[in-house]
């Protein structure tokens, strides 16, 4: 009986106990991200013109080479903070402070590459349509280059023959000598040159003397008489 009232005693008396707990959790997390972004804008085809309207387009390469540079910096910078050390023996009382590195630092990079792009016409037929009329065009474009060149050269002989009749030509120390040179001032059809004929003669017969010698059927020496083409011969 003894036994259970002094169990009962136990159970009914208060229970004082001391419970201390101290919970401090500290979590830090700190990060950085930086997004780099290089947009590569499509750029107009390059066409060749050939004149008269035609222009044509093919197809494009398109190569840029890009250089980027970042930083990133935190204001205001601390590369130390000073961490309190307390006392053990005495709660709230500072001993020191402790230097820590914060490891704070300015970020800075370089980056670079190449973009390259290409493009070409999906319409194949007028492509060679166009390249066709391109063609007809340049042998257009030489026809007329050739055509002014010859009018050119006519002229050209045509000036330089009148000046050879009338006895004009370049100094032969003149720059502009060789314009003229390769012109040869030739007679034209159904025109002669000055020239000579040899013409045999007999002496007259009135010379007895020649007649009798009996020399009259040997001619003499023959005589040459200068004829010009554009009057009457001479005596």
């Amino acid at each position: 009986m003894k036994r259970v009232i002094a169990a009962l005693l136990l159970l009914s008396a208060p229970a004082q106990a001391q419970v201390s707990s101290t919970a401090a959790p500290v979590a830090n997390s700190s990060g950085s991200v930086t997004n780099q972004n290089v947009n590569v804008a499509p750029s107009s085809s390059f066409s060749s013109t050939y004149g008269g309207g035609i222009s044509c387009q093919s197809g494009t390469l398109h190569i840029a080479p890009f250089l980027m540079s970042t930083t990133s910096f935190a204001m205001p910078y601390e590369s130390y903070y000073d961490e309190p050390v307390y006392d053990p023996d005495n709660p709230g009382q500072i001993l020191y402070y402790q230097p820590i590195r914060t490891g704070q630092k300015n970020n800075f990079s370089i980056n670079g590459g190449i973009t390259a792009t290409f493009s070409i016409p999906l319409d194949r037929h007028h492509v060679r349509t166009c390249r066709a009329a391109a063609e007809k065009q340049v042998a257009l474009l030489d026809a007329k280059i050739a055509e002014q060149r010859l009018i050119y050269e006519v002229k050209r002989i045509k000036n330089c023959a009148d000046l050879m009749k009338d006895g004009i030509m370049f100094h032969p120390s003149s720059p502009y000598r060789k314009i003229c040179a390769d012109v040869v001032l030739a007679n034209p059809p159904g025109v002669l040159p000055p020239h000579t004929h040899p013409i045999t003669y007999p002496k007259p017969a009135s010379d007895r003397e020649w007649l009798d010698s009996g020399d009259a059927a040997k001619p003499v020496a023959p005589v040459k008489i200068p004829v010009s083409p554009y009057g009457q011969a001479s005596d």
